[in-house]
């Protein structure tokens, strides 16, 4: 599961809301097409220009409270790189506290902890040195980089809400371009960059055709630099090449699940674009960094990763009763392509028709939206969005993002895929040791097997030293393939092979290989396990659960008696391990509430007597009056999610006060 972290206040979804009163999908009685294109094209810039400010007034609010900071600010900063500060540190540790209780925990997970640097040859077999790659275009002028698909969908999005003389069939077009982006070859997106007419943004210079540009940070091992290595991009190889040893801790049992929290580092390129203009200076980069990308996108992140391994013969889940009845807004591939929503489906109904490929990869979606709902995600913002046939890698059975909207627009928070067995055959097939599993059976079954005799004389003579290569290949053939080698070989003599590794077609000759099937008994079944796994990728809001600050303790007014009381629950708190912030500063109760507010802390206690106290909850702005002696067992067990502040008011009286709030 991975975790991308960025900050989105209460406020941010509440400031959605109000976008949305604005109703410009249909035109108002009497109002002519004209009046109501033009009322629907200032309302959505007046949307645009709101939410921008929005953002430029949260992101200088968090800055400003020390959330978050660029990273060697007092050398102007780097982009993509950022410091978190003491709230942002205790936003991440509580999250994190709580995915380790909701998953790793409640599933009885394998946690495991591995290095940053990697070895070149385990990312070259799970083809992140060959693959993991972001395609940029370059202004011709300048030099300066940027995405190339992050380009065409400016330029389909600004065109689809700007653009009022568009036709519907521009329009469904650029739609299909946006749906399709993910897929589009590097002669596809610079097809659509000269047919739209992109410019360079700042420059409006011509661009150049789209390179790969590989996204893992390089480096070497060891004082000699020669074993080659990346920082990591993902925690996932680590448990892939522990499966062997996991395995056999598990008692050798299926399925299990092995989780994983640590650093991980992307070079992503869209940095160096228009948000950053870079030049060299002594050895460091000048940066201009628009906060419009704030935390959603960096170089160095905090990943939170599962991997669960199943029998790919039986992909049930013990537990997934537990989830069939959720019910959430879900849009499959199907209502995609159509043109149609999202809708709300059962979860349970999503498997029966197939929606859903199988019961583990749905307990899991259930068990995201549990996570993500307690988090405090609204779940009205919350859908999860089946990816099309062409986002798909060949070998995944079924792909889910979680999908949540904010200021930026619909954004994957979370990947949930199962992804066969493809990524420990992989590293299987490299390292040449076999990551399988075992089934035993009571009573020994009779089986056919498929055998593959290789001649090595003959192949040596043909291949000379590519023999243990062409080898290698035969014996690696799935029973498809061979024994459609078998047929030709029978009714041709001959037939052409290609060789993954040499990277070309070689002839095969009847007397070179024999393949059969035969007869066995066997006492097990040896398979590789199928990988379901689910995959965080950005999101968090402050509910009490994760808030940096759980609560604040001031009085009401200056008074040695209530200062007193102030910090007498202030140890008290300490002690129950609540982390607070106690203000006995001469500030009026208006500013130091909403200095708390600034923090996102959700509760504010204020000493107003020396018997009880008040308990304000900071969304509602309600309050409660609680005798001293409880005050700190009601605040553990409303920010420890043990009771909800529903519950709070309901045992204990309303407090009101027109001062308290002014």
């Amino acid at each position: 599961m991975r975790f991308f972290y960025a900050v989105i206040s209460p406020s941010n979804l509440r400031f959605l809301s109000r976008c949305r009163l604005f109703n410009a999908s249909s035109p108002k009685p009497q109002e002519s097409a004209a009046t109501h294109v033009l009322r629907r094209n200032v309302l959505s810039m007046n949307v645009a220009v709101n939410r921008e400010a929005f953002r430029q007034a949260l992101a200088n609010t968090l800055e400003r409270r020390l959330f978050y900071i660029p990273s060697f600010k007092i050398y102007r900063g780097v982009a993509g790189l950022y410091d978190y500060g003491p709230p942002g540190c205790a936003v991440k540790a509580n999250v994190l506290a709580f995915w380790r209780q909701h998953f790793v925990l409640e599933e009885n997970m394998l946690e495991v902890d591995c290095p940053c640097v990697t070895p070149e040859v385990v990312l070259k077999a799970s083809g992140h040195v060959d693959k993991f790659t972001d395609l940029m275009v370059k202004d011709e002028k300048t030099g300066t980089c940027y995405r190339a698909d992050h380009l065409v969908k400016d330029f389909c999005n600004e065109k689809l809400q700007n653009d009022n003389t568009m036709t519907a069939d521009k329009a469904a077009e650029l739609r299909h371009v946006l749906a399709v982006l993910d897929d589009l070859s590097a002669e596809e997106l610079g097809a659509r960059i000269k047919e739209y007419g992109i410019t360079a943004p700042e420059t409006k210079s011509p661009l150049s055709y789209p390179y790969p540009f590989n996204l893992m940070f390089q480096t070497s091992i060891g004082p000699s630099g020669l074993i080659p290595g990346y920082m990591r991009p993902e925690t996932a190889q680590g448990i892939f090449v522990n499966f062997k040893d996991l395995y056999y801790y598990n008692g050798s049992k299926l399925p299990f699940a092995a989780a994983q929290i640590g650093q991980a580092f992307r070079n992503e390129g869209y940095l160096l674009s228009r948000n950053a203009h870079i030049k060299s200076d002594n050895d460091f980069l000048k940066v201009q960094i628009s906060p419009r990308q704030g935390l959603l996108r960096v170089r160095e992140f905090t990943l939170a990763e599962i991997e669960h391994f199943v029998d790919p013969e039986d992909k049930s889940h013990p537990k997934y009763s537990e989830v069939a009845d959720l019910e959430f807004l879900m849009f499959p591939r199907e209502e995609q392509t159509s043109g149609q929503s999202a809708r709300t489906i059962q979860l349970g109904e999503a498997v029966s028709t197939g929606i859903v490929n199988n019961e583990t990869l749905a307990y899991f979606i259930g068990r995201v939206y549990l996570f993500l709902t307690r988090l405090g995600i609204d779940k009205d913002r919350l859908r999860f969005r089946q990816h099309l046939a062409n986002e798909m890698a060949h070998y995944a059975a079924d792909c889910w993002d979680a999908e949540i909207e904010c200021s930026y627009g619909w954004i994957e928070c979370v990947g949930i895929a199962d992804r066969s067995a493809y990524d420990l055959r992989a590293h299987s097939e490299k390292s040449g040791v076999d990551l399988v599993a075992h089934e035993k059976f009571s009573e020994p079954r009779e089986v056919e097997k498929l055998v593959i005799a290789t001649v090595k004389k003959e192949l040596g003579l043909a291949f000379r030293g590519n023999q243990k290569t062409v080898v290698e290949a035969l014996e690696a053939m799935d029973e498809k393939e061979a024994l459609e080698m078998k047929a030709t070989l029978e009714s041709k003599g001959e037939a052409e092979f290609y060789v993954c590794t040499l990277g070309k077609n070689v002839t095969i000759k009847k007397n070179m290989v024999t393949i059969s099937k035969e007869k066995k008994k066997e006492h097990q079944r040896v398979f590789t396990p199928s990988v379901i796994e689910p995959s965080f990728v950005k999101c968090v809001r402050f509910p009490p659960l994760v808030a940096p600050i759980k609560c604040s303790v001031f009085p009401l007014i200056q008074d040695k008696k209530y200062d007193a009381v102030a910090k007498l629950i202030s140890k008290s708190l300490t002690v129950a391990g609540i982390s607070h912030k106690i203000d006995i500063s001469g500030a009026t109760i208006g500013k130091r509430y909403a200095r708390t507010d600034e923090l996102g802390i959700p509760f504010a206690i204020t000493v107003d007597s020396t018997s009880s106290v008040t308990i304000r909850e900071r969304d509602s702005k309600d309050q409660i009056r609680v005798n001293v002696e409880e005050v700190v067992s009601v605040v553990k067990d409303v920010t420890d999610g043990q009771s909800s502040w529903a519950d709070a008011k309901g045992r204990f009286p309303a407090h009101s006060s027109v001062s308290a709030d002014a």
